[in-house]
């Protein structure tokens, strides 16, 4: 598995972290053992980067993960890099609350569902403007001096919400979507990210599923699965957007690969993307997701690319307060 340094962190990262929300709840059914099997698979095939967060099933998500890597975090600590998220509460009064005593309360909480006296990573899961950025940076710096934390970062900020944490404290990470067919990040994210050696890790790179190539205009989903209420899963942008896939299929299947390996492929050969973010509920699964690492796109290959997704719409996601 190919590392990387995850920009001011200097933390070296598998280039592909075990994303955990799809043990969540979020995503209708899945057998824990299975799942657990699926993060053990990872590690073993050089993994040692893993993403979750508080708000995935309230601490369902980060006891989950923890219980498949107990060996390793009671016995090699440093040997794996848990990354959580904190700061939001949803179907809570104030969906996101990055003020100090919730960010307090959910390290806390997250420290004790995962049994670890310390996280890599801490990330604010969604940006709050109720709260001054610069103070929610203070807040989190608390928690780094007092060894709760090592790494600060954020998740689904914009430029300028990133630019006004910096003026208290760097932000080190960011935690974006990011696939073909949700671009957002291009024109102002990416580029203050590459000038402020901000590591970023992207979640979402197979679209949830869109860019598997197992979806079709038939597919349903469970009523407890986020996607059945999402319009990116259904009607006319649906069918559009699945007609694109079928032509990425078709010129993966030309370089000898499966379209969702082409499309993580493409998120990790784009300028300021260090890391891409994947969930499995499978040991098969997250196999084939890691095969991308080993995929090379050419110039060729990604204009080809460029030119096939032309046609493609873009799409939302899920937030605290609903889903796009």
């Amino acid at each position: 598995m190919e590392t990387t340094r995850l920009g001011k962190t200097e933390l070296q990262v598998s280039r592909i972290a075990f994303g955990t929300w799809q043990v969540s709840g979020e995503w209708g059914s899945y057998d824990v053992d299975q799942a657990q099997r699926a993060i053990r698979s990872a590690l073993d095939r050089g993994v040692n980067f893993f993403d979750t967060a508080q708000a995935y099933g309230f601490g369902e998500a980060e006891e989950v993960l923890a219980n498949a890597l107990r060996g390793e975090l009671d016995r090699d600590r440093d040997s794996v890099v848990i990354a959580t998220k904190g700061g939001i509460n949803p179907g809570g009064d104030k969906p996101r609350d990055s003020g100090r005593e919730w960010l307090r309360s959910g390290v806390e909480s997250s420290l004790k569902a995962m049994k670890i006296d310390h996280i890599d990573l801490y990330q604010v899961h969604w940006p709050d403007t109720d709260t001054p950025f610069e103070d929610t940076a203070g807040y989190l710096q608390e928690l780094v001096d007092e060894g709760k934390i090592r790494h600060v970062g954020v998740s689904n900020y914009d430029a300028d919400q990133m630019a006004a944490f910096d003026r208290r404290r760097s932000v080190e990470t960011l935690q974006p979507p990011y696939h073909l067919f949700r671009r957002g990040i291009e024109d102002d994210v990416l580029p203050y990210v590459r000038s402020h050696d901000i590591g970023t890790l992207v979640y979402s790179p197979l679209g949830s599923g869109l860019l598997t190539g197992t979806l079709t205009t038939d597919s349903t989903f469970e009523d407890d699965d986020w996607r059945s209420q999402s319009s990116a899963f259904t009607g006319e942008k649906f069918r559009q957007n699945l007609e694109v896939v079928e032509r990425l299929k078709s010129f993966a299947a030309d370089k000898g690969v499966e379209v969702s390996q082409l499309a993580i492929a493409w998120v990790l050969a784009q300028d300021g993307i260090d890391v891409a973010i994947v969930g499995a509920r499978s040991e098969r699964n997250i196999e084939r997701s890691l095969a991308a690492v080993d995929v090379t796109l050419s110039a060729d290959d990604l204009a080809e690319i460029e030119k096939i997704t032309a046609d493609g719409v873009q799409i939302g996601g899920a937030a605290p307060e609903g889903i796009a």
